[in-house]
């Protein structure tokens, strides 16, 4: 069994529970005397490189409590793409640092560094123990059931799309449609999740779209107009990354980031809700408006599911029991046993799968005409993101004729 110092870091988007994995990792390390010091990376991989890297064991405990309840990635984060001779260097700072246990909280990419790093050191016989955490607001994290950080960001969606429905009810004499733009380059988990809030069919969302379904521009107005017509008004939600039928981003973005993927933030020009709001006030001569919330669903704290929370901090702390027991080169899972009630256990894939692979929503879960999510995800959604606010509506049947 090895024994040594254990480092942790915190990759790419943060969310509003990333930190209850680290406060699990934290607390699970102190019960083992196989690891004697416990280190955080500052700035991920990227600053692990330059050795900016703090002792966690000097925290005091109130501290390290308190991240259970703090937004954004308490230990700073990076989004560093992992070069080849960047490999050296780590397992130059792991020797100076006696590091044997190297564990890390993020997603697809976050796993390829694990991976490439566990390589190396075994390659150059070094033992060490790589685990991965896992962690992001997409759920496209391929081999587990969601992803921590999910559930919280799709509450988050589904409230913002419900109090803006019934705003835009109401305005519907000043605007007469709204657009809401959720996070999800390739996969369409939160754009979906906005249904959840639905109570009866007049209720926002009306349209939703999805990555994983091309668009159609014509058969989109159509749409848009019967929406109109049956309730005075339109809510569309849609995937950031969403496409037209050759395969173009509706945005049309076309700077990339590091890892090769599609800038759909700040830096990537326009966005596909400003797009959509263009064509639709161009083709029917409506007013309305868009909303784009970029990272907020990544750090709501406010909104924090308490699910969410506890299946953070169980991951990070399992990761750790995982790692003492010698299992390296895998990523900790979600595995769902019941829906009512329900269960959620955790097992293990391993990480070079998870980087090879994403999870877009599958077939089943999205209607036939691709504008709209199918009772079977309402039921793989609903437990997540717990239980949604009712709100007072006046009887359109009270006005005096």
């Amino acid at each position: 069994m090895l024994r040594g110092n254990l480092v942790v870091g915190q990759s790419g988007g943060p969310t509003s529970v990333i930190n209850n994995s680290l406060c699990g990792i934290i607390r699970e390390a102190k019960k083992h005397r196989e690891i004697k010091e416990i280190y955080g990376m500052r700035f991920g991989i990227e600053g692990f490189m330059s050795e900016n890297i703090i002792d966690l064991r000097r925290e005091e405990e109130g501290t390290i409590e308190g991240l259970r309840d703090t937004p954004s990635s308490a230990l700073g984060s990076s989004r560093h793409k992992l070069r080849d001779d960047d490999l050296p260097r780590i397992l130059e700072v792991l020797k100076k640092f006696d590091i044997r246990y190297f564990l890390m909280i993020g997603g697809n990419d976050t796993m390829n560094t694990l991976h490439r790093v566990e390589k190396y050191c075994a390659k150059e016989g070094y033992d060490i123990v790589c685990v991965g955490i896992p962690k992001t607001v997409d759920n496209d994290l391929f081999g587990t059931d969601h992803t921590p950080g999910f559930p919280t960001a799709a509450r988050f969606v589904a409230l913002s799309v419900k109090q803006g429905g019934i705003l835009a009810r109401d305005m519907q004499k000043v605007d007469q449609f709204v657009i809401y733009q959720s996070i999800g380059r390739d996969a369409g988990w939160l754009a979906a999740s906005a249904a959840v809030a639905k109570e009866k069919e007049s209720d926002a969302p009306h349209l939703i779209l999805l990555p994983e379904r091309p668009l159609n521009k014509g058969r989109f107005l159509e749409e848009v107009e019967k929406c109109y017509n049956k309730y005075g008004y339109v809510s569309i939600v849609c995937g950031e990354g969403i496409t037209w039928e050759d395969g173009s981003p509706v945005s049309g973005s076309v700077i990339r980031d590091k890892f090769g993927n599609i800038e759909f933030g700040a830096m990537g020009g326009t966005s596909a809700a400003m797009v959509l709001h263009r064509i639709i006030s161009s083709e029917f001569g409506w007013r309305g408006e868009f909303q784009i919330p970029e990272s907020l669903p990544m750090c709501c704290a406010d909104r924090m599911v308490g699910i969410d929370r506890d299946e953070a901090y169980l991951v990070g702390a399992q990761g750790v029991k995982l790692a003492v027991e010698g299992e390296s080169g895998v990523m900790v899972t979600l595995e769902r046993k019941s829906n009512r009630p329900y269960l959620c256990e955790t097992g293990t894939i391993g990480v070079e799968e998870v980087a090879e692979k994403s999870k877009p929503m599958p077939d089943d879960y999205i209607s036939d005409d691709g504008f709209f999510v199918t009772s079977e995800f309402m039921e793989y959604i609903r437990p997540l993101v717990g239980e949604m606010p009712r709100y007072a509506e006046l009887k359109a049947e009270a006005v005096i004729k």
